[in-house]
C-alpha cells in the first residue's frame, strides 16, 4: 500500500510542501516519491495496445484511446540504459489504469538516492528523460513513445480529471471548470515534463468547485483525482 502526502500549494518563495518523501509500496517494493495530492496512480497493463504519438495529432480522444498501431520506443514494464537502450527525450504513454510507476534515476545503485525524479500515473503521463539521466524504470504502464516538439492535432476543451496533458496538443489553453470534486483532487501547471519542483508554475489542491486559467506558455497540466476539467472561456 503507497503512502501519500498531502502538502500546501506552493508559494513563488515556498517550496517546502514538495517533501520528496520516499516510501516503500508492499507490492514489489518499489520507490516513490509522493508529491502535493497525489494519490495511487495508474497504469496499464503493460501491454502496447493504445498506442500514443501526441506529436502527430493521432489521438481520437484526450486519455490516449487511438487505436492505430505504432511499435512502441519503450515497453511500459522494464528498467532501460539511457544513452544505450533509449535516447534522451520526452516521452508518452497513455491510456494508463492503476498501477502504472516510472522512475528516472541517476545511477543503478537502487537506492533512495537514486531517483531523480518518479510518478504514478493515471490516463497519459509525459516524462523528460535527460542525458544526465542513467536508467528509466517504467512498472505496469502503457508503451512509451517519443515524441518531437511539433504541435499537430486538434487540442481537447475537456479532459479527463487524471492525467498529464500538453497545451496546445491534448488541451487547449482557456480557463477550465471541474465540478463537484471530493478531497484528492489536485492540478498543476508545468513549465516542462522533468517533474521537479521548479517544473511547477502554480498548483493548488481542491475541494468542490476548481477552476484554473491555462495560459498558451504553459507546457502541460497535470491533473489527479478530480471531475472532468471543462472549457469555459
Amino acid at each position: 500500500m503507497t503512502h501519500h502526502a498531502h502538502h500546501a500549494p506552493r508559494g513563488r518563495k515556498q517550496k517546502s510542501w514538495f517533501a520528496r518523501h520516499k516510501v516503500l509500496t508492499a507490492a514489489g517494493a518499489i520507490v516513490v516519491v509522493a508529491a502535493i495530492g497525489a494519490a495511487v496512480g495508474g497504469g496499464g497493463d503493460g501491454k502496447d495496445d493504445k498506442p500514443a504519438t501526441a506529436s502527430k495529432g493521432t489521438d481520437k480522444n484526450a486519455d490516449g484511446g487511438d487505436k492505430a498501431k505504432k511499435k512502441a520506443d519503450m515497453s511500459g514494464s522494464g528498467t532501460y540504459q539511457v544513452g544505450k537502450d533509449i535516447k534522451p527525450g520526452t516521452y508518452r504513454s497513455a491510456g494508463n489504469k492503476v498501477g502504472c510507476y516510472w522512475e528516472r534515476a541517476k545511477d543503478s545503485k537502487g537506492e533512495l538516492d537514486s531517483i531523480s525524479a518518479n510518478d504514478n500515473v493515471v490516463g497519459i503521463s509525459y516524462v523528460q528523460i535527460t542525458e544526465e539521466d542513467k536508467l528509466f524504470k517504467s512498472r505496469g504502464c502503457k508503451g512509451w513513445y517519443l515524441v518531437t516538439d511539433e504541435k499537430t492535432g486538434t487540442p481537447k476543451t475537456e479532459v479527463p480529471g487524471s492525467g498529464m496533458y500538453r497545451v496546445g496538443v491534448d488541451i487547449a489553453p482557456g480557463t477550465y471548470k471541474a465540478e463537484g470534486n471530493q478531497t484528492g483532487c489536485y492540478w498543476e501547471r508545468d513549465k516542462d515534463a522533468l517533474h521537479g519542483i521548479d517544473s511547477i508554475a502554480a498548483n493548488e489542491n481542491v475541494t468542490g468547485s476548481g477552476i484554473v486559467t491555462i495560459t498558451p506558455e504553459d507546457v502541460y497540466f497535470k491533473t489527479h483525482g478530480c471531475k472532468d476539467w471543462k472549457k469555459t472561456a
